[in-house]
């Protein structure tokens, strides 16, 4: 086989829970890697075999499994070193390690980087095939505990409003990822919800009814954001006047999220390098360590990569970060999920502020589909609150951006036209089109402010409509 991977069945790369199973062997002896392959395959199982340590890297870069069978004593790279790199792309995958040794030591380490089992070789193809149903049934416990979570306990579908496949994707990866043990990244533009990814991570995961810790760290100078994270002991410093427990230990047994983990110093990364290796902290004047044990989600709306190559993050601590990075879509890449996350605001702040909740009308909706929302959900949480309050009354809710009200958003829309360089057939579209919802698309009163009669702006809404600048859904009257 050369060494190649192989499958003989066509299945997808995702594992689902109740498909058959799907096992990757690594396994350099040919005669032993063939035997397992037929065997499995006859077992019902979905199988890929690969030679090399390499080769099984690639696979479970591209591909997700419920198994890993996977020898130890591999041509090139051990396969130690596999077993602790796949969890960056394997994050529930039971690996089950094989060896001919039959060394305690080895096995002892493979079961300390994550190895839910060890087979001494030559092993009974019973006693093998027992310990992977038994590693499958542990795969799919955790999973099912996982999707019980989030239909009881508050999901990540309930926390995280949308139906567009760009947020389905994200919803997926978070109940992969919950169960596990494993470092999440979550990136994306400022106000996309990254906050809500790692609370809907924590919300699903067995750490659940243990603390959730968020940490703005672009929010706290160095010093003090070690001690906030580290704590301190009484007369470390000046002022510290007691001894405080850091964050790490407040998370004991939860998650703590790190936003804006870009804007750390080079010194504090060094620092939580450590704790994401050691899992014990030193608090800020003190010399006992303390072990801590907590679930890490980071955010960034930076593109850390090209902090590392910049000089300005450490590598190391990137590969830690990046363990299973989950980005979060800017809203101009759902727009679809607008109506529903506009309907959503609307609902909440009217409640929250003891106000009636005017309907936004199908125009108005279509009006924010189009606009791009530089700020992402939360301008448009922003602009809805402030729209109900301004509108109070109304009985529906116009489009608005501007955080001052008309006369800054005119000015607005000025600046825009002047920057991007808008013909005036654009800028006269634009004022017209905000005027309209201002006037919760009564075409009447638009007219009438505008200075023009209704039949001008009936041909005008009509050629906007041909050019594709209004929507299907909107009819010019008559």
């Amino acid at each position: 086989m050369n060494g190649a991977a192989t499958e003989r069945t066509a299945a997808s790369d995702t594992a689902i829970v109740g498909a058959d199973p799907r096992v990757l062997v690594v396994e350099d002896e040919d005669v032993i890697r063939e035997l397992l392959e037929q065997t499995l395959q006859e077992e019902g199982f979905r199988v890929v075999v690969v030679a090399t340590g390499e080769a099984a890297l690639k696979c479970l870069e591209k591909s997700l499994f419920d198994v890993v069978l996977l020898d130890l004593n591999l041509p090139g790279m051990h396969g130690l070193n596999v077993l602790s790199a796949a969890p960056a792309t394997q994050t529930d995958a039971q690996f089950i390690v094989m060896t001919a040794f039959g060394s305690v030591d080895t096995a002892v380490e493979a079961m300390k980087l994550g190895a839910f089992d060890y087979i001494n070789k030559p092993f009974r193809i019973e006693e093998l095939l027992l310990t992977l149903r038994r590693a499958i049934e542990e795969t799919e416990l955790r999973r099912e505990v996982a999707q019980l979570r989030t239909r009881v306990g508050g999901s990540a579908r309930e926390r995280i409003l949308g139906k567009t496949p760009a947020i389905q994707r994200v919803f997926d990866l978070i109940e992969r990822v919950a169960p596990t043990r494993a470092n999440v990244l979550v990136h994306g533009e400022t106000g996309t919800g990254k906050e809500l990814v790692a609370r809907a991570v924590h919300d699903v995961s067995d750490r659940s009814r243990r603390p959730f810790i968020p940490v703005n760290c672009s929010a706290l100078p160095e010093s003090l954001l070690e001690s906030e994270l580290f704590g301190h002991v009484k007369g470390s410093f000046t002022g510290a006047i007691q001894s405080r427990r850091g964050l790490f230990e407040s998370a004991q047994g939860g998650t703590l999220f790190l936003d804006e983990i870009s804007t750390i110093s080079p010194a504090i990364q060094v620092k939580l390098l450590r704790v994401l290796q050691e899992r014990r902290i030193t608090p800020v004047g003190g010399s006992e360590s303390i072990p801590v044990d907590f679930r890490l989600v980071a955010a960034t709306n930076e593109e850390l990569e090209s902090l590392v190559a910049d000089g300005t993050f450490r590598e190391d601590l990137y590969y830690r970060l990046n363990v299973f990075p989950i980005r979060v879509p800017p809203l101009r890449e759902r727009r679809a999920d607008i109506p529903i996350l506009a309907n959503a605001f609307r609902l909440r702040f009217a409640e929250e502020n003891g106000l009636p909740a005017p309907e936004i009308l199908p125009e108005t909706l279509s009006r924010m589909m189009a606009h791009d929302w530089p700020g992402n959900v939360r301008e448009l949480e922003n602009s809805i609150e402030r729209s109900l309050i301004l509108h109070s009354g109304s009985r529906s809710l116009p489009f608005e951006t501007s955080a001052n009200g008309g006369i800054r958003e005119e000015r607005s829309i000025l600046d825009r036209a002047t920057d991007q360089g808008w013909t005036l057939d654009r800028l006269e579209r634009e004022y017209i089109l905000r005027v309209l919802d201002a006037q919760a698309w009564h075409q009447g009163n638009a007219a009438e402010v505008l200075g023009i009669n209704r039949r001008t702006l009936y041909r005008k809404l009509r050629l906007y409509r041909e050019e594709g600048a209004l929507p299907d859904g909107v009819r010019p009257e008559a």
